[in-house]
């Protein structure tokens, strides 16, 4: 059965004919058009409607131009990629980065194993609204903290002009004094250090935009597809060091970056082999299995999401109080109290 869906799909052209088409040359990625980016919501909207179409019996082309017809602006591409010949899989890597790559290898992996496209699709739409709904619990809860350091950042600059206001000459002190201009190159030192740590630490502290248990539901739906254990483990590999993933849509995205990187990441591996190695000993089928893995992978990382964020708020404290408030004495409170000093010094 899934042979002859397999042969079917490679016939309508839905399947890449061969790996040739990932080593097109650069130059004609880049010409082809690009879609703007759109966030993971916007992926799992799409590929739902997309699920409930191929559910009732469209043919997955069919499908992608009914949805271009309704204004969807990379169902547009895709089927416009679909039209110019090239492979399903492929159309759907260049509709953008990110979750638009994981579609494509969704898609790959369903029609190379002649697993259902509409459930594959439903279960990672799912996949993708919890991933965007953890990173928009995590953007939420920084909004708070990142906004009170970047207030507190202009502390400093705004106690210059305090002390121009209160009647002193800080201005004067600053710019024409040696030891007024040692503090305005020690505070503007510790302003921009502040900046890039307050930076380094929310950085750190966000989320990043991989949808966390993919392994586990590409494997699961190489799995449904009737495959052994070891096949869907090869087909998944295979979908992923082609083009599917990394090259063509990274060029299409524009993106220079090294594309090497596209093995599993090594918890998701030791996650996927503890529940393969649990439906072998055990003797249940592992899809479900895979899927409830999947699950609490996005559970447990967007429980660590939000503790990130909350210890957030503690650890800003730190560049506060070694850098900003130093810079705050040097460029405030020093010119003031250099200015009357001055002052007093030219009255005696």
């Amino acid at each position: 059965m899934g042979l002859s869906l397999t042969r079917g799909a490679d016939a309508q052209g839905l399947l890449p004919r061969s790996p040739s088409w990932s080593r097109r040359p650069p130059s004609s990625r880049r010409r082809a058009s690009v879609p703007s980016p759109a966030s993971s919501a916007d992926v799992a909207e799409t590929v739902l409607r997309l699920a409930v179409l191929l559910q009732a019996g469209v043919a997955p082309a069919r499908a992608w131009e009914h949805l271009a017809r309704a204004g969807d602006p990379a169902a547009e591409h895709v089927a416009s990629a679909i039209g110019r010949g090239q492979p399903l899989p492929e159309a759907i890597a260049t509709a953008g980065s990110g979750a638009w790559r994981e579609v494509a290898v969704a898609s790959h992996v369903a029609l190379v194993v002649g697993a259902p496209l509409a459930e594959c699709l439903r279960g990672l739409a799912a996949a993708l609204r919890d991933a965007q709904e953890a990173a928009d619990d995590v953007r939420v809860a920084l909004a708070e903290p990142a906004g009170t350091a970047r207030l507190m950042g202009w502390l400093p600059l705004v106690a210059v002009g305090l002390g121009a206001a209160l009647g002193f000459d800080t201005f004067g002190t600053l710019f024409a004094s040696p030891l007024g201009l040692a503090c305005l190159a020690g505070g503007a030192v510790l302003i921009l250090a502040a900046q890039r740590w307050t930076k380094r630490l929310v950085r750190a502290a966000a989320t990043s935009e991989e949808a966390p248990g993919l392994d586990a539901e590409l494997i699961a739906i190489a799995l449904s597809g009737g495959v052994s254990i070891d096949r869907a483990r090869a087909v998944v590999q295979e979908a992923r060091r082609r083009g599917t993933v990394d090259e063509s849509a990274a060029w299409h995205a524009g993106s220079e970056r090294e594309t090497t990187d596209i093995d599993e990441q090594p918890g998701e591996s030791d996650d996927v082999d503890a529940v393969l190695a649990l439906s072998r000993t055990a003797g249940v089928p592992a899809v479900e299995l895979l899927r409830a893995s999947a699950a609490h992978a996005r559970h447990r990382a967007r429980v660590e999401a939000r503790l990130r964020a909350a210890r957030l708020s503690s650890r800003l404290l730190i560049p506060l109080g070694v850098c900003t408030l130093p810079a705050f004495l040097l460029l405030g409170v020093a010119p003031m109290l250099l200015s009357v000093m001055s002052t007093m010094s030219v009255s005696l």
